[in-house]
């Protein structure tokens, strides 16, 4: 077993075909016996390289074909409705996520696992046939030809694999990677990603008590301190370039996007806050961490005429497909 990419390769062995024609090869013939012609042909047909993925699920590592992998992930991860070209730029963009993954060594036992928190979403065939019933089969061959038409395209910058973030909708902007993660990626910045309304989770509305708003925020920092007029509760919001929450002063204290995030359990950093009432309500715009590619901007991309390769250059910048 040899290492490519970080994804297992297993050499198969090529087989041979023997055949005799025109005679039998006899051992130890005497010479006394009349010369037979006999034709010994080898014929040695190449095998190419199967790629197999350790997967992590449900506490066990199972080892898989890599395209079956993808296509379980490509189901998992988009709509049906999705056109072609957007399945072909998210079978690209997750072999690269797969194999810079595999890379890492983030996990000790498996190349990489089916939680879509940690690493990538993936579904065994029986769980997408009984969550997609009578499209289940047109679905797969769909999902499988985007892998193939893609066989062994990655996503590289400066010749090494890109970790090929991405997610369901941005609300209009992606973020770029310094503004979630703190650390600035070349090829993960903010572009303009129209056309995702399609999603049902593109804008959100979350209201909370302003008791609770108050002790949510009290809990993460003790220092803040809440007047009796609620409006004056929030002080200097700053953004970064794809608009999410940079950093929010709120009772005088001084909170990151991120961390609101997940105080408030929010599908995204590009938040704005209102009082109505007796409540605090946050709106949100996108759905995800919005670095790397969008997938419903994908899809409005594909609908308006954009190839994958079209779409995966503009999502991550500068980047090269191999």
């Amino acid at each position: 077993m040899m290492q490519q990419g970080g994804i297992r390769v297993k050499l198969l062995a090529a087989g041979v075909l023997i055949a005799l024609l025109g005679g039998a090869l006899l051992l130890g013939r005497e010479p006394s016996q009349p010369q037979q012609d006999y034709v010994l042909v080898i014929e040695e047909r190449a095998q190419p390289a199967a790629q197999t993925v350790a997967v992590k699920t449900d506490g066990s590592v199972a080892e898989l074909p890599l395209d079956e992998y993808l296509t379980g992930v490509v189901m998992a991860e988009c709509l049906p409705s999705f056109s072609a070209e957007t399945l072909k730029a998210q079978a690209v963009a997750a072999r690269t996520f797969a194999e810079k993954t595999a890379q890492s060594h983030k996990h000790a036992d498996a190349d990489v696992c089916a939680d879509p928190a940690c690493c990538q979403a993936y579904e065994n065939p029986a769980a997408l046939r009984e969550k997609l019933g009578a499209a289940y089969e047109a679905y797969r061959e769909k999902a499988a030809s985007a892998v193939r038409d893609t066989a062994g395209q990655t996503l590289r910058y400066g010749g090494e694999l890109i970790d090929a973030v991405y997610f369901s909708c941005s609300g209009g902007r992606s973020e770029p990677a310094a503004a979630v993660w703190g650390g600035d990626v070349p090829y993960l910045r903010s572009v303009e990603s129209p056309g995702e309304e399609d999603c049902g989770k593109f804008e959100g509305r979350f209201a909370f008590s302003l008791y609770e708003f108050r002790g949510r925020l009290q809990a993460a920092d003790p220092s803040a301190v809440f007047s009796v007029l609620p409006q004056d509760w929030f002080g200097k919001i700053t953004r970064s370039d794809g608009g999410g929450v940079l950093t929010a002063q709120l009772g005088g204290a001084e909170f990151t996007g991120t961390q609101l995030r997940s105080l408030f359990s929010l599908p995204s950093t590009n938040m704005s806050f209102a009082v109505e009432g007796g409540d605090v309500v946050i709106t949100t715009r996108g759905y995800g961490h919005r670095v790397g590619m969008s997938q419903y901007g994908a899809e409005a991309m594909a609908r308006s005429g954009a190839d994958y390769r079209a779409i995966l250059q503009h999502y991550y910048t500068g980047v090269e497909i191999k």
